[in-house]
């Protein structure tokens, strides 16, 4: 066995990291663009801006982690060489790893692959946008859909939708929908708002702060400072995770000498329970919270409706029932509600490992009726905190790229616009791969991201996106998606990253906080153009300029205004380039328990435990430290000790149930596919549980969704281990 031993996250190698990384790039280079006037391009914590990079939103300085560092090394890499594809068959480029494809420089002009070409072949602007714009003229609306990272800006995202549906569409999806859907959908039933219900600042008033599914140690590595400084006033931090993640348990904060050395402590209780398990734990936590008299009865009895059904639920579950249900032993969810009781302000942070599953809402739902229960939403210092993993995910959706808009947001759309649009709901993510598959979608428009590798079932992706006629991707680098998931004709547009704009772009923090990033010089010469403007382009060449006049759009000046016009909550975006003022979305953020749904009280709501069937591993699909969404930066898993990405995590019990041994060579069968060659790494995980890189293993996962939020079961997918 070749892998390392696990180690804490952050510290030495960190810095060894970015050392490597400046050398790379050049020193005073890296340095100039980390503290530029931009957000970071990674995790939707919340960095940079008008205080200037390394800065977050409380305004302290220095604030870095490996993921903004390697992303933006990664942009700052050469060029895709002028021969790479003719030397590179599509067949030979179907073949790279998802780090090859990264490590392969930056995209410099458009690229087009069409019927009977072998190879993708580097063309004008002229030829790709006649082929972009052609695609949408010679279909109808209803066969036509626009997808969205959360890479892309604020801008960008306003005006693709903008097209989209003065075009006639609402096929309009983000990548929400494979990530925190089931946090929105679940959040707006508890609370009416689909976002989180704190500040920054308030993680610094918490005494509690429970992390489920989630390893921010990994992916968004400025949260653990706060984290570190909630342990050292004292605080308790709950972590459940079925993996035991070394970094959760010490962590070494690169900015202070001591925790540099030592480390800093971080879980005060580690829960593992069953993938699937988190119903069962949450509703045994409130049932264990109701029998020690801990429930905060005056806040349920003025603020929250729906709570009696649900704590009658809780408490006709039987003891057995609840830890046969989540894996975890009556002893350990009862201390868990002593904690919670004894908490004054307790924020609540959640991540992919609730919310991919079949029960991803009632995952959120379950978990916020332990905050409405307790009193801990509608103050400062206590609420809810989905840790979102794309720096501005949460701001494409708020500025209407989702199927659905609100009724006010599409007549406030039509007024700006002057021309009716469509009302019915469009394609979310995963029903317009099933349209592809049916042979429904003429043309595809990516803005940004990687929408095949995203999927569930990666073969059925694939065929699924073979069938559309044209599909055009927005995008800075290649990645596994452009070969697999291809269209009968392919374009690759060339696009600047946020930093290399010519005019200010807008990110949206999970904290609800608006950014404003300057943008600047392009980090390689080369034809890439600005997202904005190729959309203005393509609308113009589509749509006729009467109502719209497309070519104003080009501005962003007039596009935030546009926003502030629209989108509740957003009126001071307008304003922002003459303040340059930095805000806080209006109506989102509750200090009071006065909420966002209809009667102002937070509601509670009935979560059944869900099902699985006997005799299987749960596989839970992860990313390693090395890697940020599908995008692999180093092939090895520094924390977690695992020297590659063809590899499954399985305890030791389990596997000397099955007679596999450490290192050991086994395939894995799940219901969509199977993967041979994959070696066994034994590791600190439940058994019952184990774990395999993302977006690898996607092929093995069928594609079972969270009826509500649309979301695919990512992290509770049955397999089977063949010897």
């Amino acid at each position: 066995m070749t892998h390392r031993r696990t180690r804490a996250g952050g510290g030495f190698p960190a810095i060894a990291y970015a050392i490597s990384k400046a050398i790379e790039v050049g020193p005073w280079r890296l340095w100039s663009k980390m503290r530029s006037r931009n957000a970071c391009k990674t995790c939707a914590v919340g960095m940079g801006g008008q205080l200037g990079g390394m800065v977050n939103e409380a305004r302290h300085f220095p604030e870095v982690c490996k993921k903004s560092l390697q992303a933006q090394a990664a942009d700052m890499r050469g060029a895709v060489p002028p021969w790479f594809f003719e030397r590179n068959s599509l067949t030979h480029l179907e073949s790279l790893t998802p780090k090859q494809c990264e490590d392969a420089g930056r995209l410099i002009c458009p690229l087009v692959l069409q019927p009977g070409d072998s190879n993708y072949k580097p063309v004008s602007w002229q030829r790709a946008m006649d082929l972009a714009a052609g695609a949408l003229k010679q279909t109808v609306p209803q066969r036509a859909a626009f997808y969205s990272s959360g890479r892309s800006s604020n801008e960008a995202a306003f005006l693709l939708q903008s097209l989209a549906r003065v075009y006639g569409t609402n096929n309009v999806m983000n990548c929400s929908f494979y990530c925190h859907q089931a946090s929105g959908v679940a959040l707006k039933m508890a609370f009416g708002t689909g976002t989180a219900t704190v500040t920054l600042e308030d993680v610094g008033r918490a005494d509690l702060v429970m992390l489920l599914g989630a390893n921010p140690a990994s992916n968004h590595p400025r949260l653990m400072t706060q984290l570190a400084e909630l342990r050292e006033r004292a605080g308790e931090v709950i972590v459940v995770n079925p993996v035991r993640e070394p970094g959760l348990e010490r962590f070494h904060l690169p900015s202070r000498p001591l925790s540099l050395l030592f480390g800093s402590p971080i879980a005060s209780l580690y829960v593992q329970p069953l993938a699937g398990g988190d119903v069962a734990f949450l509703v045994g936590t409130l049932k264990a919270l109701g029998e020690m008299g801990a429930l905060d009865r005056e806040f349920l009895a003025r603020h929250a409706e729906g709570s009696q059904a649900a704590l009658s639920h809780a408490a006709s579950l039987t003891w057995q029932e609840v830890v046969e249900g989540s894996g975890v032993e009556r002893a350990t969810i009862e201390r868990v509600a002593s904690l919670l009781a004894r908490s004054r302000a307790s924020i609540f942070c959640w991540a992919m490992g609730l919310t991919h599953h079949e029960s991803g809402v009632d995952n959120v739902l379950a978990l916020s009726n332990l905050a409405i229960a307790t009193g801990m939403v509608g103050k400062p210092g206590a609420g809810m905190l989905p840790l979102r993993g794309h720096s501005n995910v949460q701001g494409v959706g708020s500025v209407g790229f989702t199927p659905a808009l609100t009724d006010g947001i599409r007549q406030a759309l039509e007024k700006a616009y002057g021309r009716a649009l469509p009302a019915a709901p469009g394609l979310d993510t995963h029903a317009m791969i099933e349209a592809a598959e049916a042979g429904n979608i003429d043309a595809l428009f990516a803005l940004g991201g990687n929408l095949w590798g995203s999927n569930p079932d990666s073969i059925r992706a694939s065929r699924a996106m073979r069938k559309i006629k044209t599909v055009v991707y927005l995008s800075t680098k290649l990645n596994q998606g452009h070969f697999h998931g291809r269209g009968q004709t392919t374009v690759i547009l060339p696009v600047l990253a946020r930093d290399e704009e010519k005019q200010g772009t807008t990110q949206e923090s999970m904290f609800n906080f608006v950014r404003l990033s300057d943008g600047g010089q392009a980090n390689v010469p080369g034809y890439m153009r600005s997202e904005t403007e190729i959309i203005c382009e393509l609308a113009e060449r589509v749509l006729d300029r009467s109502p719209v006049d497309w070519s104003r759009l080009a501005s962003h000046r007039e596009i935030r205004r546009l926003i502030a016009e629209v989108v509740p909550g957003w009126q001071e975006v307008a304003r922002l380039d003459d303040t340059r003022k930095e805000f806080t979305i209006a109506g989102r953020i509750y200090h009071s328990p006065c909420f966002g749904t209809e009667s102002g009280k937070a509601r509670m709501h009935v979560t059944p435990l869900p099902e699985f069937p006997e005799d299987t591993l749960r596989l839970i699909t992860f990313r390693s430290e090395g890697q940020f969404n599908t995008v692999v930066y180093e092939s090895a898993d520094l924390y977690r000790g695992i020297p590659h990405r063809h590899c499954i995590m399985i305890s030791g019990e389990d596997a000397g149930r099955l007679g596999i041994a450490d290192g050991q060579r086994v395939t894995v069968r799940g219901e969509a596919g199977e993967l041979t060659g994959i070696e066994a790494v034994l590791g600190q995980i439940r058994p019952g549980v184990v774990a395999m890189f993302y977006p690898e293993a996607n092929v093995l996962i069928k594609g079972r969704l969270d009826k509500r939020s649309k979301t695919p079961a990512f992290k509770s997918a049955p397999v089977w281990i063949i010897v």
